[in-house]
């Protein structure tokens, strides 16, 4: 079983920051990918960025105000958020998809709220 510990999320006027923390722990041979999905009210949940070893990938709405990155030492992975726009506000979940004794499983983060308002 792996564990998911979310951290970062608040509430921020239009254009601050903020900077959102994933760190996993528990049954992980290596963390393939790892990435940030958002869900907003009434709104389906959509992927925002992902890293594996190699690459990153970014949803288009947050391209060139969102970085994400990754510490493999610590099984952590970041989103850096800047230039923070009302349309962000959701609830931001981590996921990571990790490798346990030849087997692969996806695992969800409880979820951090953002909200970006004046």
């Amino acid at each position: 079983q792996v564990q998911l510990v979310e951290s970062g999320g608040g509430l921020v006027q239009p254009g601050g920051s903020l900077r959102l923390s994933c760190a996993a722990s528990g049954s992980i041979d290596s963390v393939l990918l790892m990435g940030w999905y958002r869900q907003a009210p009434g709104k389906q949940r959509e992927l925002v960025a992902s890293i594996t070893s190699g690459s990153t990938n970014y949803a288009d709405p947050v391209k060139g105000r969102f970085t994400i990155s990754r510490d493999n030492a610590k099984n952590t992975v970041y989103l850096q958020m800047n230039s923070l726009k009302p349309e962000d506000t959701a609830v931001y979940y981590c996921n990571v998809a990790v490798l346990y004794r030849a087997k692969l499983s996806s695992y969800w983060g409880q979820g951090t709220q953002v909200t970006v308002s004046s």
